[in-house]
């Protein structure tokens, strides 16, 4: 089965584009979750600052949205505790009756992890950021792993970052995080300057889904692929099968033309019956959609691995 037909672009690419926020100048990355009856969204918005801010959004379909003008506004407690000037790339994870937002929060001293808790998508409260600077991709599992909350996340520098390897992390209380696990690392071809965790993990029969990006480093600079790997259910830093081939590549003109060219950039996906939704940042510019049946992923990744 060749890789291309595992996923399947909606028609209507892309859903979102720079039009749904006024003084937007690219809105991409972004993170998206069911909610009641709908769909609630947590975008990355590049103004006409060129800073990015994070904005609220929701949406019936998940396809057509509703992107709030203005960025969201974080409470805390602790005055040390801010949104630092750029705040980009989210992720949600429901756990409990709660939403936890993770995202880039990048300041003087470099990028870290941001973390806030929601339960309406309208109030945040801004908790300690888990990990110090420099790093700039995480995202929580959807449950406790040995007692404990889990995470993913790929250490950074305070440049673009080219290198990159995929850790796990545990934490008794959301705050302190150690027990860190090396998970896996560049390899080869498309995924062979750097890799990081995409959405959140889906727990399978098979073992934990990771959508993840790979980073090929060209004569023309970066392209931006889409991987996928199976991790085991207990120990997650443990890898199953990690596919060799791209599940997705950036082959369409709204992901080959943009602010940053060649980029398909995983950052959500919703999982309907058996098929999975995948969000992703086009060209650093717009978010589009592509769908796939879990059973086929699954069986892509088994079939395509190293």
């Amino acid at each position: 089965m060749a890789n291309e037909t595992v996923f399947q672009r909606y028609a209507g690419n892309p859903i979102i584009t720079a039009k749904a926020v006024p003084r937007a100048n690219s809105i991409h990355n972004s993170a998206i979750v069911r909610f009641g009856s709908g769909f609630a969204g947590i975008f990355r918005v590049d103004g006409h600052d060129l800073c990015y801010r994070l904005h609220a959004g929701k949406s019936r379909d998940g396809i057509r949205w509703e992107i709030g003008p203005e960025p969201i506004t974080m409470r805390s407690d602790d005055p040390d505790v801010n949104v630092e000037a750029h705040s980009y790339d989210p992720r949600i994870t429901k756990l409990g009756d709660t939403y936890y937002v993770t995202w880039c929060n990048a300041g003087a001293q470099g990028p870290c992890i941001g973390l806030a808790a929601t339960k309406d998508f309208k109030t945040f409260r801004q908790m300690e950021n888990p990990l110090p600077p420099a790093n700039r991709n995480c995202v929580l599992f959807p449950r406790k792993i040995g007692g404990k909350y889990a995470m993913l996340h790929r250490p950074s520098d305070r440049g673009h970052t080219p290198f990159g390897d995929v850790f796990f992390a545990g934490s008794p209380d959301l705050i302190h995080w150690g027990c860190h696990r090396f998970v896996f690392g560049p390899r080869g071809g498309w995924q062979s300057t750097k890799v990081g965790p995409g959405p959140v993990p889906i727990e399978t029969k098979e073992g934990w889904l990771l959508i993840y990006h790979g980073v090929w480093t060209s004569c023309n600079g970066y392209l931006y692929y889409v991987g996928g790997a199976l991790l085991d259910l207990e120990k997650p830093w443990k890898v199953l099968f990690r596919t060799k081939d791209y599940l997705l590549a950036p082959i369409e003109p709204y992901e080959r033309v943009g602010d940053v060219p060649n980029v398909v950039f995983p950052s959500s996906a919703v999982v309907l019956n058996d098929t999975l939704r995948l969000y992703y940042g086009c060209a650093d510019t717009c978010i589009s959609i592509a769908e796939a049946k879990l059973s086929s992923i699954i069986r892509f990744i088994k079939t395509h691995s190293f």
